[in-house]
């Protein structure tokens, strides 16, 4: 039951949003059959002789009858008609409310009968007007807005999946949320600002002379005061509902107001000044981050600065963010997956985060990130919505590579697109094997992004891979779980094998030959939801492995890393160029191997990269590369033309980067060969690419002047609180923005 168009709905209250849902379902399909129960019999005869509802009846009997009920109510009222809805819905009917406030309905829901708290699914549409009543409802209310649902770990997870798709159906966008986070979220941002506009509007009317106040007032005062002019009785309901929330940031507000009465009052220009300017640039920052696309973010034409000075060491214990290629991985599987898979240690960076919003705008209800956990209620194999947007996965290749897979057997057409660095990057290495399982997909006339793809029944295939790409393998691999019949795929080395790791872990069956490097699946099993807990990411954690490696004194402890045998190339490098580095704690987690990692510095020494290695480091050769420009001879890399087509060209930008710091580099159109010596000052463009941002500020150690890095906006994306963890370990750096227009 995935579909609104074949339920029958109740609204309860044809209130504002009540009234707005109706004619919201009705505008999407005329054919939808929708009740109302209402105490204002007005409300009803409007709705029913504009064919806006189409029945109106006793509580009882209509709520014998419908499949979907909607609590359009105040939340008092809501948690008053709980009781009563519990005793006489269908005991397959599911529930959902739109309160403002979820932790007093969530408490009078699971006071209720078990079959009734798992078809409870709380909701709440972040939109409305000043005006209340049917009279001022709107089939467009919740257009483009946003609709927070928040289901507990009972909620039955197709129960979250209809409502989610009623809510995409009156055009919301669809975001998942703890419901105390809800209440304490909400309270700062809707129902602290309704508070101030009724507490401004009352000391006016109070005030000697009012009525020329209120005449002569401007518009700020007018826009400042319109929400003094909503329901009375919902915001009443609202503030004792949600009242210690509402009192917590009540006092935090009353604090900085009676700051900001002692600097009026010293007459303090200065201080009103920053503190003016401080809450302008945060709003700015806000609306940019939240209220344009990607693409008008992109067109910002932001500059971010890491500056670097030289010297310092590293020490201490740190645990970097969770890995970029299993935290994708997780939401994609969990997203398929039946029933709710819980993940900790997800990385919260803009690449992992574009990938959520992916899959929130297909339908899927996902709660988080939050401290790094999310809850994804998965829809299952054939549950994804068709997007109603182009999906825009920023800077992650993993994201469209695997997407690109995943989507090809979908019932429905769409599109990936990506920023101008992944616009650049090449596709046709998984559109092509993908179109030979019967795919269509359009790529660019570079055979580059967007990717337009309509949705196919795939045939498996084997396929032999030219290069070993663990991106391309996922692909087909995820394509084939909706393929007829096997699907193999042969590496000509090994790569990394998270893909097939998870798969297991979800209770999909899959052979694996090491000896002939042929992963085989056979298409047409269900995913059963998991809990995952994701190991640091070694990506991440080479920055500092070779941060202490390089800096004399340094020994520096990395916990939880994941070792898995197909991504630990960077540790079998640095060893081979004598670091020291040692594993304590080894334990598997959830099928990934994790241990920590302690390194400490002694001198280096030039190599020869074993070809065999390659696959197995291929994301953290711009730090090897700064390993080896601090070694003793030369270090050589063939093999390696993956590095090209990265997020920038890997080995131009870094031998570009190290001769500009006096380090002598021969590059080859499969690799580079660095001597090692001593790193000067200088600037470095980090193209884009964060991974070459960061190699060049851990370079900054070995350094006799400071290095300054431009263009390090996407270090977000790959390792967000880099600069933050890299200043804590005790590297010189720090962060500067200008704003070109």
């Amino acid at each position: 039951m995935t579909s609104i168009a074949d339920n029958s709905v109740l609204i309860i209250g044809l209130g504002l949003i009540g009234g707005s849902i109706a004619r919201g379902l009705k505008n999407a399909n005329r054919q939808q059959s929708i009740c109302a129960f209402d105490s204002n019999s007005n409300a009803l005869e409007q709705a029913l002789s504009q064919g806006v509802i189409d029945q109106v009846g006793t509580l009882e009997t209509l709520l014998s009858s419908a499949d979907i009920v909607i609590l359009a109510l105040p939340p008092m009222s809501t948690t008053e008609a709980i009781p009563q809805i519990a005793s006489l819905a269908r005991p397959d009917a599911i529930i959902t409310d739109v309160a403002s406030v979820k932790t007093v309905i969530l408490e009078c829901v699971n006071r209720q009968e078990p079959e009734f708290i798992t078809r409870f699914v709380p909701g709440h549409p972040i939109a409305g007007s000043e005006q209340s009543g049917f009279a001022a409802s709107r089939g467009d209310l919740f257009q483009d807005r946003n609709v927070i649902l928040t289901p507990q770990m009972s909620t039955d997870p197709d129960a979250v999946a209809l409502i989610n798709d009623l809510w995409r159906r009156l055009g919301a966008n669809v975001i998942g949320m703890n419901l105390e986070r809800h209440d304490a979220v909400l309270a700062a941002t809707s129902h602290l600002p309704h508070l101030l506009a009724y507490a401004l509007v009352d000391v006016l009317v109070n005030q000697e002379q009012n009525e020329d106040i209120f005449r002569y007032a401007a518009g700020g005062f007018a826009d400042f005061s319109r929400l003094a002019s909503s329901d009375a009785k919902m915001w009443s309901d609202v503030f004792i509902s949600n009242a210690e929330a509402t009192l917590q940031v009540l006092d935090a507000y009353v604090r900085n107001l009676e700051k900001l009465k002692q600097l009026i009052k010293q007459k303090d220009h200065d201080s009103l000044m920053a503190l003016f300017t401080s809450a302008k640039l945060v709003r700015d920052n806000f609306l940019k981050r939240y209220f344009q696309t990607g693409e008008q973010q992109i067109s910002e034409h932001k500059n971010i600065q890491i500056t670097v000075e030289p010297g310092g060491q590293v020490s201490g214990s740190l645990r970097v963010p969770g890995d970029k290629s299993i935290s994708h991985r997780s939401v994609m599987l969990g997203a398929i997956a039946d029933g709710i898979t819980r993940v900790k240690g997800f990385l919260e960076g803009e690449d992992a985060l574009n990938t959520v919003a992916a899959f929130r705008e297909m339908g899927v209800t996902i709660i988080g990130p939050e401290r790094g956990e999310i809850t994804i209620f998965g829809v299952g194999k054939y549950g994804l919505k068709v997007p109603r947007i182009p999906l825009y996965l920023g800077n992650s290749g993993t994201s469209m590579r695997l997407l690109a897979g995943l989507l090809a057997a979908q019932r429905f057409d769409c599109e990936l697109d990506g920023d101008e660095s992944l616009r650049k990057r090449p596709m046709k290495r998984v559109a092509d094997p993908l179109v030979e399982m019967g795919a269509k997909i359009e790529t660019g006339a570079e055979g580059t992004p967007p990717l337009k793809i309509s949705g196919s029944s795939l045939k498996g295939i084997s396929y032999s891979m030219p290069i070993a790409s663990a991106q391309v393998k996922s692909s087909l691999l995820l394509a084939g779980l909706y393929a007829q019949g096997e699907t193999t795929v042969t590496e000509p080395a090994a790569c990394r094998d998270h893909t097939e790791r998870m798969l297991r872990g979800f209770g999909y069956p899959l052979t694996v030959d090491q000896g002939r490097r042929t992963v085989t699946l056979t298409g047409g099993k269900p995913l059963s939801a998991i809990d995952i807990d994701i190991p640091a990411d070694i990506s991440s954690a080479a920055f500092f492995m070779v941060a202490a490696a390089i800096s004399p004194g340094s020994a520096l402890t990395l916990q939880h890393v994941g070792v898995n045998p197909t991504r630990s190339g960077v540790i079998s490098i640095l060893r081979a160029m004598g670091a020291d580095i040692q594993q304590s704690n080894y334990k598997e987690v959830g099928g990934e191997p994790v241990a920590d990692l302690t390194i400490r510095h002694q001198p280096l020494r030039g190599i020869v990269i074993p070809k065999e290695q390659i696959p197995l480091a291929i994301d953290e050769f711009p730090a090897i590369f700064i390993a080896a420009s601090c070694a003793e001879g030369e270090t050589v890399l063939h093999g390696a033309a993956e590095l090209r087509v990265k997020e920038s060209d890997r080995i131009d930008a870094m031998a570009t980067g190290l001769k500009s710091l006096g380090i002598v580099t021969e590059t080859f159109e499969d690799g580079i060969r660095i001597e090692g010596g001593q790193l000067q000052g200088g600037k470095i463009d980090s193209r884009g690419d964060h991974r070459i941002a960061m190699a060049f500020a851990v370079a900054g150690l070995r350094a006799n002047a400071p290095i300054e890095i431009s263009n390090c906006a996407n270090v977000a994306t790959s390792f967000p609180g880099f600069v933050a963890m890299a200043q804590q370990a005790g590297i010189q750096l720090k962060l500067s923005q200008q704003v070109f227009d």
